[in-house]
């Protein structure tokens, strides 16, 4: 495992915010360098101990993504090397091989979320009231249930605290018609595509969230992380089953550990047990071999 990086400290460049898990500096007017760090956030609080590698296997993942899936929609990425762009030699091991040269785009307000399968958040609301943010889905599904067709799900992006779900029509009155269409048709497009990749992988994609921004032209652009083990519910698919939550390679893991704790859910968040982190470590690095075929440096 390499040395893990909690919060990068780059002085060559200028610290434009710094987010649950990434840390952004402005590149000249127009593009942006994005550290991933191996912080860990869970329940929308990030916890103190960083995960060895996270942060560079999420990197790699979302770059196998972004090449995979171009067709689609434009993404981000400006090719630029992040190395290049840091003037201190003494800082490019903060950024090699965790950090992206992007185009400085304005995202959007929402989280375009897309459930294939009736899990999460997802189920809960299923239970209580047998529709999935609004949407109406058939009688008598049960816990991990493939639903008959992928759904689109959005939510708000929240600074602090939780994301909250909210309806179609509520993303209409944010951003407009035609965008909300088209960021929803988009998101369904990729998920598929993904979905029948990640299968032939011995993976299962249950859920995932996508961000979008709109550049000069008011052309929708692929932002943030795309189908990472942070962004993403990965099953195995050998040990999946109907009815039980199933064991995942992502951050579900370290979810399910909080939840035997006695902890509210609010920071300070509790340190994780070595051998918790360590575990976590290698579900992530599975994921993005299996997915990807790629191993880590």
């Amino acid at each position: 495992m390499g040395q893990a990086l909690y919060e990068s400290s780059l002085k060559s460049l200028k610290r434009i915010g710094r987010g649950k898990v990434r840390d952004i500096y402005a590149v000249g007017e127009d593009k942006m360098l994005i550290v991933t760090s191996d912080r860990l956030s869970a329940f929308d609080v990030v916890l103190p101990d960083p995960i060895p590698d996270k942060g560079r296997v999420l990197n790699e993942m979302a770059d196998f993504w972004f090449g995979k899936l171009g067709h689609i929609v434009p993404n981000q990425l400006t090719g630029i090397d992040p190395e290049s762009v840091v003037r201190d030699p003494g800082e490019k091991a903060q950024v090699k091989g965790r950090s992206v040269v992007v185009k400085k785009l304005k995202p959007l307000p929402i989280e375009a979320v897309v459930r294939g399968y009736l899990i999460g958040s997802g189920w809960k609301d299923y239970q209580q009231t047998g529709k999935v943010c609004g949407i109406a889905l058939p009688k008598g599904l049960a816990q991990a249930q493939k639903l008959p067709e992928p759904i689109f799900t959005p939510a708000t992006k929240a600074e602090e605290g939780h994301d909250e779900n909210i309806s179609f029509e509520e993303v209409v009155k944010l951003i407009g018609k035609d965008l909300a269409g088209k960021v929803r048709d988009v998101s369904i497009r990729l998920y598929k595509e993904a979905s029948e990749y990640a299968a032939g992988k011995g993976i299962i994609i249950a859920d995932t969230k996508f961000e979008f921004g709109t550049d000069a032209k008011g052309n929708l652009v692929l932002i943030d992380e795309v189908l990472t083990a942070d962004s993403s519910r990965f099953w195995p698919a050998d040990s999946y089953q109907v009815g039980i939550s199933p064991p995942s390679y992502d951050k579900q893991y370290v979810r399910d550990y909080l939840e035997t704790l006695d902890w509210d859910k609010t920071p300070p968040a509790p340190k994780l047990p070595p051998e918790v982190i360590a575990r976590t470590s290698q579900k992530y690095r599975e994921a993005l071999e299996r997915l990807t075929g790629r191993k880590l440096a």
